[in-house]
């Protein structure tokens, strides 16, 4: 993706991290070994590795890029997918970057200052303010009632 898009045309969001340790009891396998170890007892294991919990259609991997770098993601995926275990699929959101929010909406919103960036996701500004910056008698503000 860097190669054909450049590293500043996308950001990649990894969904799922690595937190589940992995334990093995190891065991002998040679003659006279029942006497050497204590079988179950005391079986929790030694850490041998780390592994990602995953759900059955959970989002592995996020990808926000510009429009005209479309093609080169998806073809980036394509193949990135068989490095996981599993049946991967690419799914093509029509939200605008990170966001809740769909592209129309988004520009909707923003035409009216409504949005309000916060790193890479965006807050929508809703209709209530503070106490202190309200009209006697209104519950609303009077901005963004329509």
């Amino acid at each position: 993706m860097a190669k054909f898009a450049g590293k500043d045309a996308f950001q990649l969001r990894v969904c799922v991290h690595p937190f589940h340790v992995l334990r093995i009891n190891k065991m002998l396998s040679c003659a006279g070994a029942d006497r050497l170890q204590t079988g179950i007892r005391g079986a929790f294991g030694k850490p041998q590795g780390i592994c990602a919990r995953v759900a059955i259609g959970q989002v592995l991997l996020s990808v926000r890029y510009k429009d005209s770098n479309s093609h080169h993601a998806q073809e980036t995926l394509l193949h990135a997918k068989f490095k996981f275990p599993g049946r991967q699929k690419i799914i093509v959101c029509r939200k605008w970057g990170f966001t809740k929010f769909s592209r129309t909406d988004y520009l909707q919103y923003k035409s009216e200052n409504r949005i309000v960036l916060d790193g890479v996701n965006a807050k929508l500004l809703g209709c209530h303010v503070p106490l202190a910056n309200r009209e006697p008698r209104r519950a609303f503000s009077p901005a963004t009632t329509a």
